[in-house]
């Protein structure tokens, strides 16, 4: 599958996706600059501990692009529908086009989407069968990143030796309290919130079920697991490898299951 490129015109979703990388851009500049090399070059911590922290932070911003640009699953104008396949094909009320069961028409971008789970304004993008791995590794790297800056926080002012401040910047020495309670109270809202977000993620691949499917009760037994996890995460994610799982800088190449195994609802 080539690239696809994914573009919503939406000043919310705008709004949304630009507080994501202020926090993002925030942290990354100030943490290293009051914590990270001010101890490393005390002799306190070590580069591991500089080079995990960017590897965090660069995983992060990039499922958070790449979740925000690619291609949800958009359906095509007059999709060719297999004889075999028709029966696991409806007709959309909204937008009058045949989809494939599972997908639902969403409103704010103005098409459907396959096995659509839910429009975040957060990516500013509609989380579907292509880019529901990338919204999971950005739960995931974004509950590491804020709970490495949490930690790196607590450490600074109850662990780590006093710094002795010689060579700090005059703008950071005077307001260094105040910029580390910023990081901290957005560490742990940004870590609260996308927690539960996770959470229910998770449960939804365990069952095989959409967020859009819980809330509509479409399905009568939506809470009894369908397939094997692997199987399911597998066919999120787009391959068996697991380590792969992780790695947002590839090309997601869909599994080929059966069509009505994977369309059951």
């Amino acid at each position: 599958m080539g690239l696809r490129i994914h573009f919503v015109v939406d000043p919310q979703g705008w709004c949304c996706m630009g507080l994501i990388i202020f926090v993002w851009l925030y942290n990354t500049i100030f943490i290293p600059k009051i914590i990270l090399f001010p101890h490393y070059e005390e002799g306190h911590v070590s580069a591991v501990v500089i080079l995990c922290y960017y590897f965090c932070s660069l995983f992060c911003i990039a499922s958070l692009l790449r979740a925000s640009v690619a291609d949800p699953g958009k359906l095509t104008e007059n999709p060719k529908i297999p004889l075999t396949e028709r029966e696991f094909w409806e007709l959309c009320n909204k937008c009058n086009m045949m989809r494939p069961k599972r997908s639902h028409h969403c409103s704010r971008c103005g098409h459907c989407v396959r096995r659509m789970d839910h429009h975040c304004p957060w990516i500013n993008n509609c989380v579907g069968e292509d880019n529901h791995w990338l919204f999971l590794q950005l739960c995931f790297y974004t509950q590491i990143l804020s709970s490495y800056t949490l930690i790196l926080d607590f450490c600074h002012y109850y662990y780590f030796l006093p710094l002795k401040k010689d060579n700090w910047d005059v703008f950071v020495c005077r307001h260094e309290l105040a910029l580390l309670r910023i990081s901290a109270f957005m560490g742990l809202v940004v870590l609260g919130g996308i927690s539960g977000l996770f959470y229910t993620q998770l449960m939804g691949i365990f069952t095989d079920t959409t967020s859009i499917e819980k809330m509509s009760n479409c399905c009568e037994e939506i809470s009894r697991p369908r397939k094997p996890w692997q199987q399911s995460f597998s066919e999120v994610f787009g391959t068996r490898w697991k380590i792969l799982w992780f790695i947002p800088f590839r090309q997601r190449q869909p599994l080929r299951v059966p069509y009505h195994f994977a369309n059951h609802v």
